[in-house]
């Protein structure tokens, strides 16, 4: 199966490259999502993976966000030929505050508008563009809506904050943590998200927006986090409790993941001490 991933350079996509030994299209490599002739390199391809994307949240940056966001996905989109497969990164973070509704939030949790950034709305506008080119030109496709997804760090790439604070003990640099450490995100490691864009793939599936993250199984306080690394690494982590972080909104977030179990039978492998070893130079078992 040939298989592209836009923003193949980036956090993500350089993982993703190398497990589906795919071509990379982002400005790294020379393409630009916004050319549109640029753009009509994915139709040569049977699995697209788009994770291109401006994920500044600053409201000084939401004209652009948009533009590369929304508009970006829909030159890609315009080029997916008919039966290719498209998966596209989507976020949790399009719930908004909604999810603090939830122990474990659902795929039918509220997506109004609660305060989200531009790149939270961009995403979820971008969600409806795949919904309708997938079943106008009748390719299939799905939204993956990612839930704090780690990986090693590359050169030149910016971690989310697991791997910021892996990095942080690795330097012996003040890890400052939001809400006194108390908030719970769930974690994927990446290999386990090239393993979902996999069973979609393979799949008789057509549509379907589903979330991707670790799950209740793999789950814990952001506190519970820095101790765990601590563990994996052999390293003592500075934390700076003087100057803690705004809260989070949500506070606590664990996905809902029996959908994508049920459908595609994808649920979390990687095991979560192995993962977090994996951001300090340890080996991945599954």
């Amino acid at each position: 199966m040939r298989t592209i991933v836009t923003g193949g350079s980036g956090y993500l996509g350089i993982h993703l490259c190398d497990y589906f030994d795919a071509d990379d299209l982002s400005t790294r490599s020379g393409f630009d999502v916004l050319n549109s002739y640029d753009a009509q390199r994915v139709a040569e391809y049977d699995l697209v993976i788009h994770l291109a994307a401006l994920l500044d949240k600053s409201p000084d940056a939401a004209d652009n966000v948009f533009q590369v966001n929304v508009e970006g996905t829909v030159n890609i989109l315009k080029n997916v030929r008919p039966d290719a497969a498209f998966i596209f990164a989507s976020t949790k973070d399009v719930y908004g505050r909604f999810a603090d509704n939830f122990t474990e939030v659902p795929e039918s949790c509220q997506t109004l508008y609660s305060g989200q950034s531009a790149f939270e709305w961009s995403k979820l506008i971008a969600e409806r563009y795949v919904e309708f080119y997938a079943h106008r030109d009748r390719f299939r496709a799905c939204n993956l809506r990612m839930s704090t997804v780690f990986a090693k760090l590359t050169e030149g790439n910016e971690p989310n904050f697991v791997g910021h604070y892996a990095d942080s003990i690795n330097k012996g640099e003040r890890i400052r943590l939001p809400g006194g450490g108390r908030p719970v995100r769930d974690l994927l490691h990446v290999k386990d998200l090239a393993k979902a864009c996999e069973a979609f793939a393979d799949s008789v599936i057509r549509h379907g927006t589903y979330n991707v993250g670790g799950g209740r199984r793999n789950s814990m306080t952001l506190t519970s986090l820095i101790a765990k690394l601590e563990e994996v690494s052999g390293l003592q982590a500075i934390v700076d409790r003087e100057n803690p972080l705004p809260d989070p909104v949500p506070f606590n977030y664990i996905s809902d993941i029996s959908l994508i179990d049920r459908e595609l039978g994808w649920r979390p492998t990687v095991d979560l001490d192995d993962g977090l070893r994996d951001l300090f130079g340890g080996t991945i078992n599954s």
